[in-house]
């Protein structure tokens, strides 16, 4: 039986190559929607947004993703968007991912959110909610989603911590609001915040429209990973450096150096733990603070567009398929690309002579974004492997 190759780079393995049997898949990001209610600087208009919204995937053609993905193992399925909110058929997605026992998280901007939604959100059974914060204060996060927007989202993250639902901080750290980690640790605290998720920017899709002068340099990147450590050992909030996978070898290195045992909670979800998180009743979760390792993409994780394309994560541009014509299972399998990048051994650059590749593996999307090859090295590191020194 030949395979329908897909007309981007990569495609399918076709019948007769050999592919190493896939990872279990163990988050699946889905863009539910390109509609939004806020109009962010680093993002699509909303004019924009509506016009693509046309293209979302139908009910129907949702559903069949959804019940596909068990078969590829039992990830969460964290819905995103745009505004997952803005989909009217939100509540009955979600109520078929728990039907198929996949767990849910939603990523929101927390801006429309009152009491009946609080309670809806609960009570369909998603685990755990994020809201994005682009600063610790309204001036630095307004300045890219509009006024009253940090009032608005903090007010709709204080009714879902209320309600007991467990509750996570995204922020994208450059450098707008580098100097504002410490105030930024400081709001997770204060409002009771489960985790904080701190992603480096990658300059792909929205990010790439922003000014070169807003990234880290990498000495100031390197910075920013060793906060995170140090905060880390506090253990008063779930800390996770997001699109940095280098911060594992920091955590090495410093763990080495400082005579310390590696830290227990960093990293992603993984399928341990029982009950729900924040107080809310259940079944058995996925654990949200795993140790991991760097960037996996399409090694553990993939992302799905709002029209159903497959990548291998959100900021990494390579389609190995459409889920409205292959089943995500199967893209999983037997992706090109996905099996590339879970080869460490075809890195290339120094990322393909460190010693720390298998821990780290370098952030793909960033290496893609400044060459267009998802193999390169990793261009915002300041590491110099052993054998290059």
């Amino acid at each position: 039986m030949s395979f329908a190759l897909h007309p981007f780079p990569g495609g399918l393995v076709g019948p007769n190559r050999e592919i190493p049997a896939a990872p279990p898949l163990r988050l699946v990001f889905w863009e539910t929607t390109t509609g939004c209610n806020l109009a962010c600087v680093h993002c699509r208009r909303l004019e924009v947004s509506r016009e693509l919204s046309n293209f979302d995937m139908s009910t129907e053609q949702s559903k069949a993703f959804i019940r596909s993905i068990p078969e590829a193992g039992r990830p969460i399925l964290v819905f995103s968007g745009g505004e997952p909110l803005m989909r009217p058929d939100i509540w009955e997605l979600a109520s078929t991912a728990t039907e198929v026992g996949l767990p849910i998280a939603l990523a929101t901007n927390g801006t429309i959110i009152n009491e009946e939604v609080a309670r809806r959100i609960i009570d369909v059974g998603f685990r755990r909610v994020s809201i994005s914060f682009d600063g610790p204060d309204a001036p630095t996060h307004d300045q890219f989603r509009g006024d009253g927007a940090f009032d608005s989202s903090i007010a709709g993250f204080k009714l879902l911590r209320s309600a007991g639902m467990s509750m996570q901080i995204n922020t994208t750290i450059a450098k707008h609001n580098y100097k504002k980690l410490d105030k930024t640790y400081e709001l997770a605290l204060e409002l009771g915040a489960d985790a904080l998720h701190l992603f480096m920017l990658v300059p792909v899709g929205c990010g790439a429209d922003l000014s070169p002068d807003i990234m880290l340099d990498p000495d100031d990147y390197e910075r920013a990973l060793n906060w995170i450590y140090d905060r880390s050992l506090e253990g008063k909030v779930h800390l996770k450096a997001t699109c940095a996978p280098h911060y594992f070898r920091v955590m090495r290195q410093r763990a080495k150096a400082d005579g310390h045992a590696m830290p227990a909670r960093h990293g992603h979800f993984s399928d341990k733990g029982s009950g729900q998180p924040g107080g809310h009743p259940g079944g058995s979760r996925a654990d949200m603070t795993a140790m991991t390792k760097g960037c996996l993409a399409g090694q553990a994780v993939c992302f799905v567009s709002h029209d159903g394309e497959v990548f291998p994560c959100g900021y990494l541009p390579v389609s190995s398929g459409n889920v409205k014509e292959i089943p995500l299972p199967r893209i999983w399998r037997e992706s090109q690309i996905f099996a590339n990048l879970r080869d460490d051994s075809l890195l290339e650059g120094k990322c393909g002579c460190c010693e720390y590749s298998k821990v780290c593996m370098g952030c793909r999307a960033r290496a893609y974004a400044t060459s267009e090859d998802y193999l390169a090295e990793e261009p915002n590191c300041s590491y110099t492997p052993a054998r290059m020194r």
